[in-house]
Formats: structure tokens, sequence, C-alpha cells
């Protein structure tokens, strides 16, 4: 198990350089694209003179290893309400993740509020997988990543792959463990893009995991708005949508929920088919 405001700590070396080494702990065909991003958010919050994230774009360029990275933050466009960063992550010159992040400080404005959250039983009404596994002792997670959090699925499916088609949609109450909140709205937007990024291909390939279709989607890119804060919500649901599967690509929403119904951050990004060899 990991820690995510452990795992994603960055070592500032002067001049909007950094340096990190990513975690075993989130393993997912290798480093899972939302943790690495996770670098780029807590390099870009540490030169952002006190502001909140808003906003997270970034193009996946590589694989990484659990090996240390580089990070490079450069200011695109600074001011008092607002501040543009570019993010560089490298391993060993090879190119691995850019992104781009607004920041903004506090201010006033119009309010309102039309989200309407999904009719979902809430964390305290439903059984962990944990719990709905518990009858089978060979039952474990298929990879570290998902051993970094308490999951509670929404419409679990025990026998797997499933009879037949599923919708393309996947939703799950998770808690990161062992620390569930932070007060760092830096390290708690890394807990959204990591939720946001990651129901892309679990809802995706859910009209196909009948078949056991030879293919994987690995994530071209992540876009994240920021809408408000988690950090005083230890449960979140993170509900995905791909609709559309096409061209070789496949392309993805998602959504992310506090147990009170509240939208904390939103976002999707595209995916590109890879053939698996037998």
């Amino acid at each position: 198990m990991g820690d995510l405001g452990v795992d994603t700590q960055v070592t500032e070396l002067g001049d909007g350089r950094f340096t990190a080494t990513p975690s075993a702990a989130w393993e997912i065909w290798g480093p899972m694209g939302g943790y690495i991003a996770s670098f780029a958010v807590r390099a870009a919050g540490a030169e952002a003179e006190g502001r909140r994230p808003a906003s997270f774009s970034c193009h996946y360029l590589g694989v990484a290893a659990f090996e240390p990275i580089d990070i490079v933050v450069e200011t695109r466009k600074g001011g008092r309400s607002a501040l543009s960063q570019r993010v560089e992550i490298t391993q060993e010159g090879r190119p691995i993740l850019d992104a781009m992040v607004w920041s903004t400080a506090e201010a006033p404005g119009l309010e309102h509020d039309e989200t309407t959250p999904p009719d979902v039983p809430g964390p305290d009404d439903l059984p962990s997988i944990t719990e709905l596994l518990a009858d089978d002792p060979d039952a474990k997670p298929p990879f570290p990543f998902w051993e970094n959090f308490d999951a509670k699925p929404i419409g679990f499916h025990r026998d797997w792959p499933p009879p037949g088609p599923l919708p393309a949609t996947w939703a799950n109450w998770l808690r990161f463990e062992p620390g569930a909140t932070f007060a760092d709205p830096w390290v708690d937007a890394c807990r959204s893009v990591i939720l946001v990024d990651l129901p892309s291909w679990p809802a995706g390939s859910r009209p196909h995991a009948w078949t056991n279709p030879a293919f994987i989607a690995p994530t071209l890119d992540l876009n994240v708005a920021f809408h408000q804060p988690t950090a005083t919500e230890p449960w979140l649901l993170c509900e995905g949508t791909a609709p559309l599967s096409t061209g070789g690509l496949l392309g993805w929403t998602a959504r992310v929920w506090s147990p009170g119904g509240a939208l904390h951050a939103s976002g999707g990004g595209q995916c590109l088919y890879r053939a698996v060899r037998a």
C-alpha cells in the first residue's frame, strides 16, 4: 500500500527544477498515468505562491519506470489573480509528460450550481470490495494500484468476464488509504487527477470485456477542472463514461462527487488502442 501524500513528494533543486521517484505501489500497466501526472501537480504547486489549482491538462509522452524522474516548471503567464505554468517530466532525457496548469487566487464571482449528482447508493450503504469477495481466499487486486483504496463498487459483477456486453460506464466510491484527505490544496488536487484519469479503460472496456479483447488502451491526454476542494471528504465517487469508441480511439469523461452530492472535479481524455500479442 502506498501513501499519496508521501508518494507524490517532489524535491526542489532550484530554478524551477525538481526531482522525484515514483513508487511501485501505484503500478497498473506501469505507473498509473494520473499518479505520474500528480508529480507535475505537486511541482506546479510548489511554485504557485499560495494560489489554488484551477485546471490541469497533460499529454502522456512515455511510460515511466519506477526510478527517479526530472521535473521542470516554467511560468508562462503570471499575474495577481491567475498563473499559467508549463511542466515537463523526463526520465534520463526521455520525455514522459508535458502539462499545463492554471492556478488562481481566491476572488469573488457569480455563484450557481445546476449539477445533478448520480442517483446511486452512498458509501455507507454499500459493501466494500473486500466484503464482496470475503468468501474467495484467492481474490486479490489485479494490480498494486488498487491496494491504495477502500473501494465500494456500484453495480458489482462477481463473474468476470461477464456473459455479454455491459454499458460503457463505471462508478466506484473510493477512499484513499492510509491517508484519506489532505489539507494541502495541491495534494488534495492529486486525488481528483487520479480519479478523473482512472475510469477510461474500466468504462470503455465494459461493452467488450465478455470477448476478452486483445487490446489495451494507453491514455494520450488528460484534462481536469478543479471545481471545489475535496479536503473534507474521505469518500469520493469516481463516475466515468465512455459512450463512443471508434477509429482506434477511446474517449471518456469523468466526474468526482462527494456523498453530499457536490461536484468536485470533472474532465476526461482520449486513449489509443494497442493490440496485445498472444
